[in-house]
């Protein structure tokens, strides 16, 4: 839920619910495979593509030291030369700074051997929006995140700063062609991965988790902000590992759109403060249109699928929730309503979902709308 106005944290939060399939791929394992064309169909994103290696220097594993001028002399160096793979080692690695992409620049870890990490020095220095993200993309393009934890260590740091919902912990921001697979981020004092003001991104084989208790609010899991064409798919989002999580999946209009969204093939629990997922409205202007939400599981939280109006209602259009036979989300153990839309809706579309332990459909009156073919347990 919303509670502050620090910076753009509405939350939008869409949801369905199908276990993730195998063949997506497991999220940071080392042996996981660039997103695959049916990951990232929506958006055609393929992320970084040239191929030439660039090795860290000036950098030590488990050390404790800071090792962020080491990392981002690599990447500035892959950047400079028009991208490349910057390869991280096994280990942890300690960040007193953040780390930003440049065009063209793969960032590739060894799975969950590899672990970024902030360090006691991280809240010294913010990122270039003012926030505090470990990996930042900051309007380069053509970029790819890929087979590495993220660890923003709120458990250990006291996140609760101005500007911690400046920038996130993996922040896709401004940025065309992006790519975030096989990430695991740890730990969060802000949203764990976010599509910001980009266009063509995919998110996929991911992990968020939120595990800490009384110290912060308004961690979400995969968070999407005025961003269009898009996927977010085969992701494993658990927001209530602790008490202090929020939504686990939200599409975000804040003065803006979010649109031409896939969200496919997730598991995901939303926390204690939160819902699985929300639409997220701020003003009337807004518009949320064209998402697909298929075969997505949403579990265990307080709320399930809704929509969330923060100010003026905005308008939310041409939304599949389920869809064809084989296609509908499952929701089960959630409070509330299964679906609960609200605002100005039109071609809204809910069908073939199953519902179990998880109250009904509720769905404002709209042009085309249709809610048919839900079932129970």
């Amino acid at each position: 839920m919303f509670k502050r106005t620090l910076s753009p944290s509405l939350h939008v939060l869409l949801a369905g619910g199908l276990l993730v399939a195998a063949a997506v791929g497991t999220a940071g394992s080392a042996n996981a495979a660039t997103s695959t064309t049916a990951d990232c169909r929506l958006s055609g994103a393929t992320g970084a593509t040239k191929t030439t290696p660039f090795t860290p220097t000036g950098i030590t594993a488990d050390d404790g030291r800071d090792d962020t001028a080491g990392l981002q002399s690599a990447i500035d160096r892959a950047g400079a030369a028009g991208g490349g793979v910057v390869k991280i080692p096994r280990g942890t690695f300690t960040l007193n700074g953040h780390l930003v992409l440049r065009t063209g620049v793969k960032l590739q870890g060894r799975g969950s051997a590899t672990v970024l990490k902030a360090g006691p020095g991280f809240l010294s220095h913010t990122g270039p929006r003012g926030g505090y993200p470990v990996i930042t993309t900051n309007g380069a393009r053509d970029v790819t995140v890929t087979n590495l934890v993220a660890d923003q260590s709120g458990d250990v740091l006291n996140g609760n700063v101005d500007g911690r919902l400046s920038e996130y912990l993996v922040d896709v921001r401004g940025s065309v062609n992006a790519v975030v697979d096989g990430v695991r981020t740890r730990n969060p004092f802000t949203y764990s991965i976010v599509a910001a003001d980009s266009k063509n991104f995919c998110i996929t084989r991911s992990t968020t988790r939120s595990a800490t208790n009384g110290r912060y609010d308004q961690l979400d899991g995969i968070h999407v902000l005025n961003s269009s064409f898009g996927d977010v798919t085969g992701n494993d989002v658990d927001q209530r590992r602790g008490t202090d999580g929020d939504d686990g999946l939200v599409a975000h209009t804040m003065n803006g759109s979010v649109h031409d969204v896939r969200y496919v093939g997730n598991r995901v629990r939303g926390g204690n403060h939160g819902s699985a997922m929300q639409l997220a409205y701020t003003s009337s202007n807004d518009r949320i249109y064209n998402l697909t939400i298929q075969r997505n599981e949403f579990w265990g939280s307080p709320l399930s699928l809704r929509t969330g109006i923060y100010g003026t209602s905005g308008s939310a259009s041409n939304i599949i929730v389920g869809g064809a036979p084989g296609q509908g989300n499952d929701f089960h153990d959630n409070g509330g309503n299964a679906i609960d839309f609200a605002g100005n809706l039109s071609s809204i579309k809910v069908t073939h979902n199953r519902l179990c332990r998880s109250g009904s459909v509720r769905v404002g009156a709209g042009s085309g709308n249709q809610t048919f073919s839900n079932t129970g347990c």
